[in-house]
């Protein structure tokens, strides 16, 4: 009894300690696979850390190649501009020092030309031809935020001008100038963070004041004088002047220009001056730019009045509108009214040919051009445009000597061109104008409609 309760407690003391051995070598083992385990992730993670740290540097050094690369891009690509300068742009000499220069020439043919001047047949068909050259030089002085510019021009020709009589003539480009001579040297301020400027030297009135997109650029769009500006004002050639131009708001701008009305000379400057005033409303219909020009003016040169010829120092003053506005991306419109005071008229100012004088009181104009997209010439342009020019209605009672009762019709012009161009630095214009009522059909003997077909090619540098 007593060995069997012996054998008993020996047998469950050796089941109690080879389980509790068991267990503790299953413990152990467990606890050397999870420090060797630990080991492992620990390694994985330096070995991750080290892959992340050469991501990243590779990272860098894309970012260090892509930049360097876009530098190149830039480089090469204002390389290819300058190569290939846009028409008309001016070429960097240097740091806010800019050269342009270009040339026009142009030929045009008439059926009719209605002069009858010595040496000069009447009613017959002639074709003529002029040219112009533009040598402009331009310095930004970017740290007082002010600019100098010197235009030089020559010429030769006067194209069919000094054979036609009429109100508006058919080539503005035309300068029978063949030395080279200053037509522009002036010096611009901005003032009030650029919401204003001053300029002053010798200005170009018309290039401040009823301007327009697509109708004021007789070397690239309109040749006819009519759709250039407005032939009811007394614009003064290039002279003594000076011009202010405020922007109050982004849409709005104003301007106020002074010239000397006597162009032949410096002298007594402000004896005859031509006054303008301008308004400007920049609009975004339908985020398609516009311009809404309103301007007034008024000259002190003497004029004389028609139904009273003893008052020779009568002023003149005159207003009208010139709006352009982009209709879509391809088309755009413009339209141009003035009036004048018909009752006086400069005894300077007569017709290009003939020498008769005249006064205009009313004039009206407008067009539109088409960007040559839609048939793959994107840089060609085709535009149309017409417009009348009306005489006087004191010029119409007064008559003159040459012409004591004149008819005094409204005249009218009508324009197309189409400009191909052909590279970047040369444009050829097809141009075709018809007049009727050539000098309100008061041309003896003459009253048939004119009709001028030519050629324009525009080089630019």
């Amino acid at each position: 009894m007593r060995f069997k309760l012996l054998f008993l407690c020996l047998l469950f003391v050796f089941i109690s300690f080879y389980l509790t051995f068991s267990c503790f070598a299953e413990e152990y083992v467990s606890m050397e696979q999870y420090k060797a385990l630990e080991k492992r992730v620990l390694a994985l993670e330096e070995k991750l850390t080290e892959q992340n740290k050469c991501i990243n540097d590779q990272n860098q050094c894309i970012l260090e190649q892509n930049n360097k690369i876009s530098t190149y891009e830039s480089k090469l690509s204002q390389f290819e501009v300058n190569l290939h300068e846009v028409p008309a742009a001016p070429m960097r000499l240097m740091e806010g020092l800019e050269l342009g220069v270009g040339a026009t020439m142009v030929v045009q043919g008439t059926n009719n030309v209605n002069n009858g001047a010595d040496g000069v047949t009447q009613k017959g068909s002639r074709t003529d031809g002029s040219y112009s050259t533009d040598i402009t030089f331009s310095k930004e002085f970017k740290e007082i935020n002010s600019r100098a510019f010197v235009h030089l021009e020559n010429g030769q020709g006067n194209g069919l001008e000094d054979n036609l009589v009429l109100y508006s003539n058919v080539n503005r480009d035309t300068d029978d100038h063949p030395s080279i001579r200053p037509t522009e040297v002036w010096y611009e301020q901005g003032l009030f963070n650029e919401k204003a400027v001053v300029t002053f030297g010798k200005l170009d009135p018309t290039a401040y004041f009823d301007q327009s997109e697509i109708a004021n650029q007789e070397t690239t769009q309109f040749l006819g004088r009519i759709f250039r500006n407005s032939p009811v004002i007394e614009f003064p050639d290039n002279t003594a002047g000076i011009r202010f131009g405020y922007l109050p708001k982004d849409w709005i701008e104003l301007g106020y220009g002074a010239f000397n009305g006597n162009v032949d000379t410096w002298d007594k400057m402000f004896d005859n001056v031509f006054n303008v005033g301008q308004i400007t409303f920049k609009t975004k219909f339908m985020d398609l730019p516009g311009n809404y020009r309103f301007y007034g003016w008024n000259s002190n040169i003497y004029h004389t009045k028609w139904l009273d010829t003893a008052e020779q120092k009568a002023g003149a003053y005159g207003f009208g509108l010139s709006f352009d506005q982009k209709l879509n991306d391809i088309v755009a419109a413009f339209l141009r009214y003035g009036w004048q005071d018909p009752s006086v008229y400069d005894p300077n100012l007569t017709t290009a040919a003939g020498g008769y004088p005249y006064s205009l009181e009313q004039s009206w104009s407008c067009g539109f051009q088409l960007e040559g997209k839609p048939w793959g010439r994107e840089k060609d342009i085709l535009a149309f445009a017409v417009g009348q020019v009306f005489p006087s209605g004191d010029y119409k009672k007064a008559g003159t000597t040459d012409i004591p009762n004149p008819n005094a019709k409204a005249e009218g012009h009508f324009e197309t061109y189409y400009k191909i161009q052909l590279n970047d630095h040369l444009a050829i214009s097809p141009d075709f104008q018809y007049i009727w009522n050539p000098f309100g059909k008061d041309i003896l003997d003459d009253k048939k409609g004119i009709f001028v077909g030519g050629m324009r090619a525009q080089v630019d540098f």
